[in-house]
């Protein structure tokens, strides 16, 4: 995935210009979390200020302590499906206690190095995350096209002069973000646009949907809030299973937000560092009455285009945002949802990996049709699915096209030996192709299995080698087996001493097995 770098000017020059740049870009995410937030809380069932504080305080400490500075975290949609039975069934307390839970599974993940295992996720699930995520983030700004008639049950479609003017300030704030750093740096173009267009919308008093229209942001301090349920069992095996799944759900988010990061920035995060980080703040989140969450891709997009790139960033968008609701709520509740529609859909502008459509029909069909489905599973269920979808397709079509790769050479050598040189990995997926190559009743008394251009992948693998020295002791034939692994030597039981040991020459690599665990 190729992602242009950032322009030399937008990573600020000293010290000064690069703290006015993290703490602006700090104040244009805060201001694009407010909706956001709201929106999730709602999806998920609870008061929007559970979301917005989720957002804080996930915000705060995954910056404090994550592993991915300028990225950020907040509550989000695909955390939100998650809890929406839990809460509809069990109530919030049950929520806070599932959050709490979250955190610990997630620091758990962190301790053992899990994070690392982000690695395993191939290049076009990657692709297929970043497209259907930002074709996710493009679905949810629609519903502002939509309004609810007086007496009306659902929402219909906006027509007439409400459409033009949301489309009309949709499009002005776009253009001021695609065309200001043309011609200035100095301020974050998307906190600018959302300036601008706010006062315009304010001066001539237009009639159209404002912040304070979805719900009121104004509130206190979070307080500490220990979730009211009895941990008995009988409720831990309720909330066990949503714990497990928001844990997963929210370090997949992160971690390939993180990934998608580092390759926009040239630098280098730290997963199971970002774990910890994200443990500890759903941990604390749910302590304090908050809904929990995970890295949010739309809004750290929105940081890094506005030049942050420190842990800074991440801690003033939190902090301001806690200001909007302590101290400002009437103010923000006066921005127009149509600049922030206009804000989002730069963001998919700029997430949605557009080289990928120029070269699906350059790449290998199995890679186009590994993102095509990312793609569609995010949109139509969540990341997590996806992902994991995407993975085990990948490795599916890996296997059966390896599968095809091992083939034998028969030859006899000088000692009348009959020769069957392996080329190719063995493992699970070529196991019944393997056995096809022998014939034991029918092969000479002296028989040799040269291993030296084959590498033994999996127990399935041993398995077989096992059974086949069976076949020819059976027979009454001698087989010998060369240029096996150690570990391979140890793992097989009824080759025993068909194998024959070259200190020199036999390979030193290890089979995945419980036995040599």
């Amino acid at each position: 995935m190729k992602i242009p770098s950032m322009p030399a000017a937008t990573l600020g020059g000293d010290d000064s210009w690069s703290i006015k740049t993290e703490i602006l870009s700090g104040l244009t995410v805060a201001l694009a979390l407010v909706p956001e937030a709201v929106a999730f809380a709602i999806i998920a069932g609870v008061e929007p200020l559970v979301g917005l504080y989720a957002a804080f305080m996930v915000g705060l400490l995954a910056a404090v302590f994550g592993g991915r500075p300028g990225m950020i975290s907040g509550a989000t949609g695909a955390m939100a499906i998650v809890m929406v039975a839990l809460v509809a069934d069990h109530g919030v307390e049950f929520l806070f206690a599932t959050v709490v839970l979250t955190g610990l599974i997630q620091i758990t993940a962190g301790v053992f190095h899990l994070g690392k295992y982000i690695r395993i996720v191939p290049h076009p699930v990657m692709l297929g995350f970043v497209n259907g995520l930002a074709i996710v983030i493009f679905l949810a700004q629609l519903e502002q096209f939509k309004f609810l008639p007086e007496g009306a049950e659902e929402t219909v479609w906006m027509v007439g002069t409400p459409l033009f003017m949301l489309l009309g300030l949709i499009v002005a704030t776009m253009a001021i973000i695609h065309f200001l750093p043309k011609i200035t740096k100095i301020i974050p173009s998307s906190l600018a646009a959302i300036v601008v267009v706010s006062l315009v919308v304010i001066g001539f008093n237009l009639d159209t949907r404002t912040v304070g229209d979805i719900a009121s942001i104004e509130g206190g301090l979070p307080t500490f809030h220990y979730p009211d349920m009895a941990w008995t069992w009988e409720n831990l095996m309720i909330i066990l299973p949503y714990a497990i799944t928001l844990a997963a759900v929210g370090l997949i988010e992160s971690l390939l937000t993180l990934t998608l990061i580092d390759e926009m920035t040239d630098t280098r995060g730290r997963g199971n560092k970002e774990c910890i980080g994200q443990g500890i703040a759903n941990s604390v989140c749910g302590l304090f009455g908050g809904m929990g969450g995970c890295a949010m891709i739309g809004q750290s997009m929105i940081n890094i285009n506005s030049g942050g790139r420190k842990r800074l960033s991440g801690i003033s968008a939190a902090m301001f945002l806690l200001a909007f609701i302590l101290f400002a709520s009437k103010y923000i509740e006066m921005i127009p949802m149509a600049v922030l529609v206009g804000v989002m859909f730069m963001v998919v502008i700029g997430t949605f990996e557009w080289s990928s459509l120029r070269i699906m029909n350059k790449i290998p069909l199995k890679d186009a049709f590994v993102l095509i489905l990312v793609s569609g599973v995010t949109v139509y269920h969540d990341l997590a699915m996806a992902v994991v979808v995407g993975v085990i397709v990948s490795v599916l079509i890996f296997a059966w096209e390896h599968a095809r790769h091992i083939h034998v050479i028969k030859r006899t050598d000088e000692d009348g030996s009959l020769v069957y040189e392996l080329n190719g990995p063995l493992f699970f997926g070529c196991i019944n192709e393997f056995k096809g190559f022998f014939d034991p009743a029918n092969d000479p008394n002296d028989v040799v299995i040269e291993f030296r251009n084959s590498r033994v992948v999996d127990h399935s693998a041993i398995e077989a080698i096992d059974n086949l020295a069976e076949k020819y002791r059976k027979a009454g034939k001698t087989l010998h087996l060369r240029h096996l692994s150690e570990d391979c030597r140890v793992l097989l039981h009824k080759a025993g001493d068909m194998v024959e040991v070259n200190v020199l020459e036999d390979p030193h690599y290890h089979v995945a097995d419980d036995e040599l665990g």
